[in-house]
């Protein structure tokens, strides 16, 4: 029989180990303490409302409203707009810091830049559909990935993607408001 003493030795680490585990393993955001001051990041983010137009004898696709997002390391923001075909001015902006740290760390913590850029092929019978394209540079690594929106694909887009585009759309709004 096992002494009482030798049974509540062995238990201490397991509770100490459940005590340290349980926030993390609850709490549901990135820490920001994932990325640091010496992270250097680029983001890329560009949205493309296309259109399928068939003539008759050929079908091509092409884009009825284009928007980027730049994002430079330092938080300084340049947002573009071309609308059936026509640019409009740019608007420059800044986001602040703690946005920006949130998204380095979401993008190194989730380890995003690791994402193989596959290719998401597109449904035949979808003819109005978004086309999202994220590149990003961290710290020297470059990475770009392309999808279409979910109901316009059968293939399975990671959450990770989404949440990343989750992110830089509210920026997105946020700039073009």
């Amino acid at each position: 029989m096992v002494k009482p003493i030798l049974f509540v030795f062995g238990a201490i680490p397991v509770i100490a180990a459940i005590l340290l585990a349980l926030p993390l393993v609850t709490k549901n955001e990135i820490p920001v303490s994932a990325s640091n001051s010496f992270d250097k990041i680029e983001i890329e983010y560009t949205k493309h409302q296309l259109k399928k137009i068939s003539n008759g004898i050929a079908e091509r696709t092409g884009s009825q409203k284009t928007e980027i997002l730049l994002i430079k390391n330092n938080g300084d923001t340049k947002y573009t707009i071309t609308e059936k075909g026509y640019p409009q001015p740019d608007t420059k902006s800044k986001i602040n810091q703690k946005q920006l740290e949130k998204i380095k760390a979401l993008i190194k913590e989730t380890g995003f830049i690791s994402i193989k850029p596959d290719t998401f092929s597109v449904l035949e019978d979808v003819t109005d559909y978004q086309k999202s394209s994220v590149k990003i540079t961290l710290n020297g690594r470059v990475n770009q990935i392309h999808w279409p929106e979910s109901s316009a694909t059968s293939d399975f887009i990671p959450p990770i993607i989404t949440m990343v585009e989750s992110e830089l759309d509210k920026i997105m709004s946020e700039i073009s408001e």
